[in-house]
């Protein structure tokens, strides 16, 4: 079965740094365009940044020039680096895939940008 289990939120300070890893297993990692997506409450989920199984990048314009996502696929894993980290960075953060028509999400791990 297809899981996806994120890792590496918490608690940071505005203008700090995180990297957040999703761990994948039940389907060819490498085949698959990997997704993050964020929600905080009261908003609705929106598209962070995403890498192709050819590597293509496209991140969301908030976080353009301050994110990166990037993927190992020898450790079946997708990583969300966070810098320059924002109040309105605060949500939580959801890996996620399309695999044979199905759209498959991790439990997600909430990251809180505070002073």
């Amino acid at each position: 079965q297809v899981q996806l289990v994120e890792s590496g939120g918490g608690l940071v300070q505005p203008g700090g740094s995180l990297r957040l890893s999703c761990a994948a297993s039940g389907f060819t990692f490498s085949s698959y365009a990997m997704t993050w997506y964020r929600q905080a409450p009261g908003n609705q989920r929106e598209m962070v940044a995403s890498v192709t199984s050819g590597g293509s990048t496209n991140y969301a314009d908030s976080v353009r020039g301050r994110f990166t996502i990037s993927r190992d696929n020898a450790k079946n894993t997708v990583y969300l680096q966070m810098n320059s980290l924002k109040p309105e960075d605060t949500a939580v953060y959801t890996c996620s895939t399309l695999r044979r028509g199905v759209r498959y999400w991790g439990q997600g791990t909430r990251v809180t940008v505070s002073s």
